[in-house]
């Protein structure tokens, strides 16, 4: 099953078709925004299998060409790829739902700024870790935080939330 490029109205299950709207911006990164810098948004639906994480950062790169934004390349792709790792590791886990789930990612862009949006039907909520030495992972959010001007998450109804991350500047 490859991840598929869909337009709004176009998804599988009504109640989780959740898009965050062009004008969109995260309420703790509102006093970033550049007066007069308007919106621009690609989106792209993922399927729960590990390959759409390289599909997630191919689509997140090629965004930023599009918007001759290649210098946030390196940094845009390590978050989308740990937010969809994330997403798919805990949010599909935990959600409860049938493996037929999806998750979403949004690039919204607004003048130097570019903020990614990945959205999955889990309950959890997303918690910088402090793994041990010798654990597998848990330094994902690190990543995150260290590369990115802001992070946090958000709770979208009916169930499920939306972790982002700001990029630029």
């Amino acid at each position: 099953m490859q991840p598929a490029n869909v337009t709004r109205g176009h998804a599988r299950s009504p109640l989780l078709d959740w898009w965050p709207p062009i004008v969109w911006w995260p309420e703790p990164a509102r006093d970033l925004i550049e007066p007069g810098s308007p919106p621009v948004s690609a989106t792209l639906v993922l399927s729960p299998i590990a390959e759409s994480v390289w599909s997630a950062r191919n689509f997140a790169l090629g965004a930023l060409s599009g918007w001759d934004m290649t210098g946030l390349a390196d940094g845009m792709g390590l978050v989308v790829s740990e937010l969809v790792t994330n997403a798919l590791r805990h949010g599909l886990a935990l959600c409860g739902g049938p493996r037929r789930e999806v998750i979403r990612l949004a690039l919204i862009r607004r003048g130097r700024l570019v903020t990614c949006v990945v959205f999955d039907p889990g309950p959890g909520t997303p918690v910088l870790r402090d793994p041990s030495p010798f654990e597998p992972g848990g330094l994902g959010l690190h990543i995150v935080e260290s590369l990115s001007v802001r992070w946090g998450w958000c709770p979208v109804a009916p169930r499920g939330k939306a972790v982002w991350a700001v990029l630029g500047g």
